[in-house]
């Protein structure tokens, strides 16, 4: 893998591709904290995971979730009383896809 070369071209061109308006001190300490980071990266690149399992996390998770419980809930004439249109039961809200 070729190594990426930091340059204040690609730290303009980055931050307007993320839309950020950076002063020239922020900046350089953006393309310092960049290269430290893609030096890191660079490191591990160098280390054998040959023979290693895959893994999707360092640790064992558990979901902790709580049983359903049935509760009582507003009623389809309550939930539709602040509705500021409403179409066939549902609430009616302006298209916003083509």
């Amino acid at each position: 893998m070729t190594p990426v070369e930091i340059t204040p071209e690609l730290l303009q061109s980055l931050s307007r591709l993320a839309r950020l308006s950076l002063s020239p001190e922020e900046a350089r300490r953006l393309e310092g904290e960049l290269r430290s980071i893609v030096s890191f990266f660079e490191q591990l690149q160098e280390l054998d995971t040959q023979g290693l399992p895959e893994m999707a996390r360092p640790i064992d998770l558990t979901n902790r979730l709580r049983p359903d419980q049935v509760r009582p809930s507003l009623s389809q004439q309550e939930a539709l009383s602040v509705a500021i249109e409403e179409e066939e039961g549902q609430f009616k809200v302006p298209r916003v896809i083509e």
